[in-house]
C-alpha cells in the first residue's frame, strides 16, 4: 500500500471525499458564484475581493491581498519546519467585463464563459480549505491557498511570478485548473510574445505609388517567418495572431503592427527561433535602409513564459499520479503545457499542474464543463494536498 492509499483510508479523509459527492450541488453553486464575477486579466479585483471574503469565512490564517490582487490564506500545519505547500489557481479569464456570463445547465453539463477556466479551479481551493476545517484533517506542513492574477494572455503569469518569488524553492506548488481532469503537467512550454511595429512614409495610393507601405512590409515579414523550418521534436511553433494597421483602402499605410507568438518544449529551441525572428527583422531593416525607403521595424517583447521541467519520478508528480489512480482514473495522461506551473518548473522547484473535471471550448463563450468527474477531481486534489503537506 502506498502513501496515497494510506491517506485515502483515513476516516476523516474518506468522509471528506464522500462529501464531494453528497454536496455536489452546493459545490456547483460555488463555481457559478465565482463565474458570475467578471475577472478579465488586469481587472481581477472584484473576484479577488470575493475570494478574500471566502478565505476569511473559512477560517484561514493571514488572509490578505497583495498589490497585484493575489489573494493569500494559510491553513497552519503542526510542524513549522516542514516544507510548505502552495495550492494555487488563477482568478482571471479571457473575457471582457461586458461579456454575458449567463449559465445554462443541461444534465451534467454546465455552460458558461469561464465556467471551467478557471472558476472551477478557484472553487477547488475553497472546497479543499473547507474540507480540512469541517473534517478536522490534520497535516504537518502549512498549506498556503493562493488565488493568483494575470495567468491569461498578456498577463504573462505576473501573479504567479510574485507568488513564487515570495515562497521560493522551499515550497512545493500544486497548480489547479478547472479542466484537464486525468492529465498532469510537469513540463512547461516556453512562450515568447512580440509586438512588431512597422513605420513607413505612406501616402496616397495613386499619387505616392512606390512609397514604402507598412502593411506591405508586414506581409514580407510574415512570409519570411512562415518560411522558417522549426523542429517537430522538440515541438516548436510560431503564429501571427493579430495584424493591425492602415487608414483606408486608398492610403499607403504609414504604420502597422502584428502580434507574434513563439513556443517550444525546449528553451534552447525557443531561443534559436527568437534569434531567427530577430535576424529576419534586422536583415529587412538593413535592406530598406540601404535603399533609403524610410522604413522602421521594431520588435517589442510583450510576454516571456519560461520553459522548464522536473522528472516524472519527482515526489509531487508521483503523488499526483497516485492520487488520480486512487480516485478511479484508469489512464493518467502527461501533457506539456503553458500554465502557472511554468514559473516554479522553470526554476527547478517541485511543482505540478492538475485538473478537476472535463471542460470543452475553453476560451470561447460556449465553454462548458461536464461535472461527472468533479467529485473524483476534488478527491484527487485533497489527496495530493495531504501527501505534500504530510
Amino acid at each position: 500500500m502506498n502513501l496515497i492509499d494510506d491517506i485515502a483510508q483515513r476516516p476523516e479523509v474518506a468522509a471528506a471525499c464522500a462529501s464531494f459527492h453528497a454536496r455536489l450541488e452546493t459545490i456547483l453553486d460555488q463555481i457559478v458564484a465565482i463565474q458570475q464575477i467578471p475577472a478579465p486579466t488586469s481587472d481581477e479585483g472584484q473576484r479577488a475581493r470575493y475570494v478574500e471574503e471566502r478565505f476569511r469565512a473559512l477560517g484561514l490564517a493571514d488572509v490578505r491581498r497583495d498589490g497585484l490582487n493575489n489573494v493569500y490564506g494559510r491553513a497552519p500545519g503542526s510542524d513549522a519546519a516542514r516544507r510548505p505547500l502552495v495550492l494555487t489557481a488563477h482568478l482571471d479569464t479571457v473575457f471582457p467585463t461586458d461579456t454575458d456570463l449567463a449559465v445554462r445547465r443541461d444534465g451534467a453539463l454546465y455552460h458558461g464563459p469561464g465556467i471551467g477556466d478557471n472558476s472551477t479551479g478557484v472553487a477547488g481551493l475553497l472546497v479543499v480549505a473547507e474540507a480540512l476545517r469541517e473534517q478536522r484533517i490534520p497535516h504537518a506542513a502549512d498549506i498556503h491557498f493562493v488565488a493568483n492574477v494575470g495567468e491569461e494572455g498578456l498577463g504573462d503569469l505576473r501573479g504567479m511570478r510574485a507568488v513564487v518569488d515570495h515562497f521560493g524553492g522551499a515550497a512545493t506548488y500544486v497548480v489547479v485548473e478547472g479542466g484537464l481532469y486525468g492529465q498532469l503537467t510537469h513540463q512547461a512550454i516556453g512562450v515568447r510574445r512580440y509586438r512588431v511595429e512597422v513605420t513607413a512614409p505612406g501616402g496616397h495610393s495613386w499619387g505616392s505609388f512606390g512609397a514604402a507601405s507598412a502593411i506591405h512590409v508586414l506581409g514580407r515579414l510574415i512570409a519570411a517567418i512562415d518560411g522558417l523550418n522549426v523542429p517537430v521534436e522538440p515541438k516548436t511553433t510560431y503564429n501571427v495572431g493579430i495584424i493591425e494597421g492602415g487608414l483606408s483602402i486608398n492610403t499607403i499605410a504609414a504604420a502597422a503592427r502584428l502580434w507574434l507568438d513563439l513556443r517550444s518544449e525546449s528553451p534552447e529551441a525557443l531561443n534559436r527561433l527568437v534569434g531567427q525572428v530577430h535576424d529576419i527583422a534586422r536583415e529587412m531593416s538593413d535592406q530598406y535602409a540601404a535603399r533609403g525607403e524610410g522604413v522602421g521595424i521594431d520588435l517589442i517583447e510583450v510576454g516571456n513564459r519560461p520553459a522548464g521541467h522536473i522528472p516524472r519520478r519527482s515526489p509531487i508528480v508521483a503523488a499526483a499520479d497516485a492520487a488520480l489512480r486512487a480516485v478511479g482514473c484508469a489512464e493518467v495522461r502527461y501533457i506539456v503545457s503553458s500554465t502557472d506551473a511554468n514559473i516554479p518548473l522553470s526554476r527547478g522547484y517541485q511543482a505540478v499542474c492538475l485538473g478537476l473535471t472535463h471542460s470543452t471550448n475553453c476560451h470561447r463563450t460556449d465553454e462548458y464543463i461536464d461535472v461527472t468527474h468533479l467529485p473524483a477531481g476534488l478527491g484527487q486534489l485533497l489527496l495530493v494536498t495531504l501527501a505534500a503537506a504530510g
